[in-house]
């Protein structure tokens, strides 16, 4: 049997570990560190405990420590049977109102979504007040499949106002749904509200997500208008092994904190 090539990322040298103020599992940590984010590309494997103790003069338990913090990072993936492998690279985000397409073009990603279903019909009354409808009154329903570099990334179910866009499932709705309103409707959203949490992948989104069920996943639920009327109702499920959000945080004032952030989704 061939076994798989390991990499520990340039062979020009290695940097020593000495004993010295920091201790040597941060200077491995380190090294690794620089390793998985500038030299080895996403999926690389990388040494064993026992020849990265070898080559850099540490004990195994030195290295278990400092490849342990890594994968608590998300930095590294062990897999069981298999060794220890580059996390893939992180897509990530500020809360702002920006469509998928734009924010995942603008990251240098190819965007491509696929509709799943669509349709007319009575939305929850939770939703339906939201978008301000009247009772058994029609909302647009669509489900979605977002991809970026042709990795499925997150799956969308929400609900749009026919009173703001009507004949909307009539359109592309391949792209980016934010452009669609601009142009056909002149809707330019300008405020929303999003509630972002963390959950574990049903059946189904695992599925299209391909992942495993139970796996972590970032749920971001959005209601955006645009001049005060209620357009859109949005939930997101994105993975959480690619996906994590950026906030800024001010010590006072509103909107101070992850838990009341507000924008909306990638």
């Amino acid at each position: 049997m061939t076994e798989r090539p390991r990499h520990t990322g340039s062979t020009t040298g290695v940097s020593p570990i000495v004993d010295g103020p920091q201790p040597k599992h941060v200077q491995l940590r380190e090294i690794l560190r620089r390793l998985a984010e500038r030299e080895l590309p996403p999926g690389s494997p990388i040494l064993s405990e026992r020849e990265l103790a070898e080559r850099y003069g540490v004990s195994r338990l030195t290295v278990r420590t400092a490849v342990g913090q890594l994968v608590a990072e998300g930095l590294l993936i062990r897999a069981a049977g298999k060794g220890t492998f580059t996390a893939r690279r992180r897509v990530e985000t500020q809360l702002y109102l920006e469509s998928f397409t734009d924010d995942m073009r603008r990251r240098g990603l190819t965007p491509d979504t696929e509709v799943l279903a669509c349709g007319e019909q009575t939305p929850p009354p939770a939703v339906g007040d939201t978008l301000g409808l009247a009772e058994d009154e029609p909302g647009y329903w669509l489900f979605r499949l977002r991809r970026a570099d042709g990795m499925p990334l997150a799956v969308e179910r929400g609900w749009y106002n026919p009173r703001v866009v009507p004949g909307l499932l009539d359109h592309d709705l391949t792209g980016s749904m934010y452009t669609q309103l601009a142009e056909h409707y002149g809707v330019q959203l300008d405020q929303g509200r999003q509630t972002v949490w963390a959950d574990a992948a049903d059946a189904e989104t695992a599925r299209l997500l391909r992942i495993r069920v139970g796996s972590p996943v970032l749920v971001f639920h959005r209601t955006s208008s645009a001049s005060g009327q209620p357009v859109e109702d949005m939930t997101s499920w994105y993975r959480g092994d690619l996906y994590q959000v950026t906030m800024q945080l001010d010590r006072n004032g509103p909107g101070s904190g992850p838990h009341s952030a507000q924008g909306g989704t990638p």
